[in-house]
């Protein structure tokens, strides 16, 4: 699996994302587009980037009942985005349906990964809010594996989990992991974060790195900052 950055172009509108695109003269970033972002722009947005040459992780974490889910990824289907993903908390019946959805008459489809705990989630949420007894790291190996039992191609965690979901699902379970700070950043809202150079160390296969790109005084620099710290 080659390494990769994504750029998470969590903007809110059609207009802010293009022009912070068009910094990018002499390459085109992995890019991914939220909910912020497709809920403001609808599907047009994922064309007409799509159309400028990026691939694209479309980040919709659909988490409904399976029929719903099948139904919503075959609509998806058509953007040919090159990544989408689901809530493991859906169950393994849910996943298999959403990456039943996802594949096309030809066979084709994007990678479908699940994502497991989010990056702003603590062991105190989970126990005292969610009301799971596990381990965080207990609790995101066994998502994974339910990932994998449902034919994910892998998953969305932490850069603190990459290590112990290549040992607990495989290592060609794909792992994509937002929370990447550069030492010098601020932590905003994520918890369980770490740098690319670490990332990299970890066994991340994707990174997924925002507000330290995309509210750089040189956005072009600071991704190809990442890019290098991250080996690719």
């Amino acid at each position: 699996m080659q390494r990769d950055v994504i750029i998470a172009c969590d903007f809110s509108s059609k207009e802010q994302t293009l022009q912070f695109l068009d910094q990018f003269e002499d390459v085109k970033p992995f890019v991914k587009i939220g909910m912020e972002l497709y809920y403001a722009c609808g599907p047009e947005i994922v064309r007409e980037i799509k159309a400028r040459g990026h691939r694209i992780f479309l980040d919709l974490k659909l988490h409904d009942i399976p029929n719903t889910v099948r139904k919503s990824m075959k609509v998806l289907s058509s953007l040919d985005v090159d990544m989408t993903n689901v809530h493991a908390a859906g169950g393994v019946e849910m996943m298999r349906q959403a990456l039943e959805g996802l594949t096309r008459e030809d066979g084709t489809r994007p990678l479908l990964i699940a994502v497991t705990q989010l990056t702003s989630t603590s062991e105190d949420v989970l126990h005292n809010e969610l009301l799971i007894t596990e381990t965080i790291q207990d609790t995101i190996v066994a998502y994974a594996r339910n990932a994998r039992k449902a034919g994910l191609d892998g998953v969305v965690c932490s850069p603190l989990e990459a290590g112990i979901i290549k040992t607990g699902a495989g290592e060609d379970f794909i792992t994509v992991t937002p929370g990447i700070r550069f030492a010098d950043s601020k932590k905003d809202d994520q918890v369980r974060i770490t740098t690319p150079e670490r990332a990299k160390e970890i066994g991340s296969d994707f990174i997924v790195v925002g507000r330290p790109i995309t509210a750089a005084d040189d956005p072009v620099a600071a991704y190809k900052r990442c890019c290098e710290g991250f080996g690719v």
